[in-house]
């Protein structure tokens, strides 16, 4: 992404039929922010990450579940995922995502 210009954060992914799309926002040494679309029934396996993360939804609902804790995050809603506790997520519809990793 170009420096100084203004942009839709929830415009700036798009979804794809059957899959979940990516974009990489900022990537820096201490942390990265990514840009995610899930298609509806897409998500992410059960895993863990060294570092906290900041999910903020920005279009859609997710289910997304923290050490075996489920929660249910519709658009404007927000959560951290703690480091080192497995989490994964799926799109019960079609979603989109911000994810914000700082590492330290």
């Amino acid at each position: 992404m170009e420096t100084s210009l203004i942009f839709s954060t929830a415009e700036s992914v798009a979804y794809s039929d059957g899959a979940v799309v990516s974009k990489t926002i900022i990537k820096r040494p201490s942390g990265n922010i990514t840009l995610f679309a899930f298609d509806a029934g897409e998500g992410l396996s059960e895993h863990s990450a060294p570092f906290d993360a900041l999910v903020q939804v920005l279009d859609g609902s997710a289910d997304i579940t923290i050490g075996g804790n489920p929660f249910h995050l519709k658009s404007g809603d927000s959560i951290i995922l703690p480091a080192q506790i497995p989490h994964a997520l799926k799109a019960p519809e079609r979603f989109k995502m911000m994810l914000t990793m700082i590492k330290g």
